[in-house]
């Protein structure tokens, strides 16, 4: 294998983590753990001896489990030196976070330029002003919660344009609103939850709307699907690119202009944990560089993938362990992998796929227009007939006119028997 920068400072992170250790052993929370573990030095089979975190620990005598003695949030907030924020939420309770102020916007960044197209853009409009629309329930930082006027709405070199959970239901009068607020901020980029965007993207098409302005898109807060990367590539015809982290532990990974799933190193070391014979399995994360509340392997929740490359490796995100589904013959299903499946599809704006007890499955979907035609219907349920290892004609679809997100504000494409 050639060494290259990437694969050089891949390997160079356990250099960082031994440069971390002594900070961490002064964080309440690991200093049992890594008394427990013995690690001298920081090395792979030390490393991994580290028990895995989850949110529920995490939020255990909150702040304090995280502070230094004496210290407070209240005094830190007081000196402008951190921010409190909180996690939407997805699969379980909210999760305060705490962070250095900048902190967010540094390592935002960091990512995005690990894509050169972006990068470029950066450097040609470094006061480059976005318009974001994502689930107004998320964190206190990136999404409003309640109704707020325009300028309530912009945020440094941000606007946010969408006051709604729920874009299926909004009227045209709402939609025409959003659409001429980013007219007139004429932004470089976008940054939208996936299926806020997508639809906003169809009420753009329908009325011949265009940004000039706009050089590229890129979304996060939740699992893109193939379906909605194709809609706002076709409506606004620039570059749309997946960043994928969260509020926790910042923006792990982003993808580059040939597609992959490129790590940000200086943010995260990452792992894949118990994986399956397809490589798949638990993605966790240390991070590397929030001071005030460092993850020391956190089970983020999601299964992801690694796959090496002779030039630099990367990563494939499944979508969240929680929402596989199961094949009749007991294999898991992942929400990427049934995405695949949609890779050619015409006709969908968005969809769902319901898992009974029994196996039994339903594709629920919102159309693009006009309704897929019943040959894309068939060839859809055959795909998916073959991946859950179940006769295509047991697969049944409905046309909907609107699907519902989680308490959380987020989407689910697959949804398992509860």
């Amino acid at each position: 294998m050639l060494s290259t920068p990437e694969l050089i400072r891949e390997n160079g992170q356990f250099q960082q983590l031994a440069e971390l250790l002594p900070r961490w052993r002064a964080v309440p929370l690991y200093r049992a753990a890594l008394a427990a573990a013995d690690c001298p030095q920081v090395d792979l089979d030390c490393f991994q001896r580290l028990p895995l975190l989850g949110k529920p620990t995490l939020r255990e005598n909150f702040p304090q489990n995280f502070l230094a003695d004496n210290a407070s949030v209240e005094s830190l907030l007081a000196q402008n030196l951190i921010e409190l924020e909180h996690t939407s939420g997805t699969t379980s309770e909210r999760l305060p976070v705490i962070f250095a102020r900048g902190w967010w916007d540094a390592q935002e960044e960091r990512a995005l330029r690990l894509n050169g197209f972006i990068a470029k853009i950066l450097d040609e409009f470094p006061a480059a002003r976005r318009a974001t629309m994502t689930s107004p329930a998320c964190n206190g930082l990136t999404c409003p919660t309640v109704w707020m006027s325009r300028e309530q709405r912009v945020i440094g070199r941000a606007l946010f344009v969408n006051l709604a959970r729920i874009p299926f239901v909004l009227a045209e009068a709402e939609l025409a609103r959003m659409a001429r607020e980013i007219a007139e901020w004429q932004p470089q980029f976008l940054d939208v939850d996936p299926v806020h965007g997508a639809w906003f993207a169809l009420y753009c098409e329908r009325n011949g709307i265009k940004f000039p302005s706009l050089k590229f898109i890129f979304c996060s807060y939740e699992f893109i699907s193939v379906v909605h990367k194709k809609i706002l590539s076709r409506v606004f015809g620039v570059p749309v690119f997946n960043l994928y982290g969260s509020t926790e532990t910042g923006h792990l990974l982003m993808e580059n202009e040939a597609g992959a799933m490129k790590p940000s190193y200086d943010t995260a070391f990452l792992e894949i944990e118990n994986a399956d014979a397809d490589g798949i399995g638990n993605l966790v994360v240390t991070t590397l560089s929030n001071d005030y509340m460092p993850l020391l392997r956190y089970r983020i929740g999601d299964l992801a993938e690694k796959r090496v490359q002779p030039y630099g490796n990367e990563f494939v995100i499944h979508g969240r362990a929680s929402a596989a589904l199961t094949a009749c013959d007991g294999a898991r299903v992942t929400t990427w992998q049934v995405d695949q499946c949609f890779a050619d599809a015409h006709g969908f704006a968005h969809y769902e796929l319901r898992q009974n007890r029994n196996g039994e499955c339903v594709l629920l979907f919102v159309p693009d227009g006009d309704e897929p035609t019943a040959e894309n219907l068939r060839n859809m349920t055959a795909r998916l007939g073959e991946l859950l290892k179940i006769p295509a004609g047991e697969i049944k679809t409905e046309a909907m006119k609107t699907l519902l997100p989680s308490p959380s504000g987020k989407f689910r494409l697959t949804c398992p028997a509860e």
